[in-house]
């Protein structure tokens, strides 16, 4: 593969991977937008069912690409299982425009997503030759793609679903999977040809038995723990978040009402314009001796996202409908909180994998997101059965309660950097 530079020094290829990515980003975003008042407000669903539909919807989102990506490596190949995985998706987005294919078309974007995300950023590492520097910040480039699309999709397909029709806003979020689709087959000569994996090498030789170190596996265990329980608090900002963004906001700005679906734009913008200065800030701690412990900076941004709701809890019992304001603010503490716990905590699995078995232990990561999405869905269903301060101060104490149990790890994470150091 050559080096061939386009965008940023690196081979033009990251650049249709990049692209892909943010419109498929752009269609999952999009959708889920829109989901949880379409349900409300079109299906006439309770809120609690809806919370609970939720809650399952998202947690498949980190579920099927497990599965998906044993199929795309051992079956299907990259290339093949992004084509077909990116079609299903796109038809499920269509199929949302229809009310009685509701939950046939979840399950399709869920299928559709599972083939689709592991396939793509697996690309990028053959880009490169092994002794390229630019490897190194490649993956940050691409990541960028996510919050770009993330960012754009409910001010797009927010707008066209709030103001013209539910159906219109899941129909563009389909054209920009398509979209996706179009650039990865029109950019296929800049990618990397697909070969056999060392994995399924492997697969016909003997291989040696691998162990886990038990207090590796119990660390890891806890944090796993701890980021469900998070998750929980977390993922209530699509879910009974974006309901109180419909009836307890003032949403006015002069003689201009923002729509509800803007405010779910707000974390992927934050998320790209604060990661830079925090990298920046971490680098000149370290340099200076002073680096956070990774569990103890996951206690910090999980007792961030507790003040984050706290103080909505505070505006709530103050009464009457909070200034817009008051949810910016949210979204910067959560959106600071996040990026201290959730990056890390992916760091920190792969980091402790054995090694060969590094994807397992990823693989587990996002188990853990799985499970805490379903928890998510399930702490949603109270938001109805309670007043919106209690509510909020449920989830700052969910929150809380994560930052208490990230701060007990540290000792067992401690020991095992010790007993690998004395290995």
């Amino acid at each position: 593969m050559t080096a061939e530079q386009s965008w940023f020094g690196h081979p033009r290829g990251l650049t249709i991977l990049f692209l892909t990515n943010m419109w498929e980003q752009f269609s999952y975003y999009g959708m889920r937008a829109l989901l949880v008042y379409y349900m409300t407000k079109q299906l006439l669903m309770s809120q609690g069912s809806a919370s609970l539909v939720y809650g399952a919807y998202t947690a498949c989102a980190y579920f099927t690409p497990i599965v998906g990506g044993i199929v795309a490596d051992r079956f299907l190949g990259k290339r093949r299982a992004i084509l077909i995985g990116g079609s299903v998706m796109a038809v499920g987005h269509f199929m949302m425009a229809f009310e009685p294919l509701f939950y046939p078309a979840l399950a399709t974007i869920a299928l559709g997503n599972g083939l689709f995300l592991p396939s793509l950023p697996s690309q990028i590492g053959a880009l490169y030759a092994k002794d390229d520097a630019r490897a190194g910040s490649a993956y940050n480039v691409y990541y960028v793609g996510v919050n770009i699309g993330g960012f754009l999709a409910p001010l797009i397909c927010g707008t066209l679903g709030e103001l013209y029709g539910w159906h219109w806003g899941f129909g563009a979020a389909g054209v920009g999977m398509l979209g996706g689709l179009a650039i990865y087959i029109s950019g296929q000569r800049y990618l990397p040809e697909e070969v056999r994996s060392p994995q399924a090498e492997a697969e016909h030789r003997p291989a040696p038995r691998i162990r886990f170190p038990r207090k590796t596996l119990l660390l890891l265990l806890a944090i796993a723990l701890s980021v469900t329980v998070f998750r929980g608090a977390y993922e209530q900002i699509g879910n009974t978040l974006a309901l109180w963004a419909d009836v307890g906001v003032d949403r006015r700005a002069g003689a201009v009402t923002i729509p509800m679906t803007w405010f779910q734009s707000l974390n992927p913008l934050l998320v790209m314009v604060m990661t830079p200065p925090l990298l920046a800030l971490w680098r000149r701690r370290a340099a200076a001796g002073k680096e956070d412990r990774p569990t103890r900076r996951m206690a910090v941004g999980a007792a961030m996202v507790a003040g984050a709701y706290l103080i909505l809890a505070a505006v709530e019992a103050i009464g009457g409908p909070a200034h817009w304001l008051w949810l910016v603010l949210f979204f910067v503490i959560l959106t600071l909180g996040e990026l201290h716990i959730l990056p890390t905590g992916l760091g920190l699995f792969a980091r402790l994998a054995p090694q060969g078995l590094g994807a397992t232990t990823v693989a587990a990561w996002f188990l853990a997101s799985f499970a805490g999405s379903l928890a998510a869905g399930m702490v949603g269903t109270v938001w109805s059965r309670t007043g919106h301060s209690s509510f909020f101060l449920l989830l700052a104490l969910i929150a809380a309660t994560a930052a208490a149990m990230l701060l007990l790890t540290d000792r067992a994470r401690r020991a095992v950097a010790n007993s690998s150091k004395s290995g």
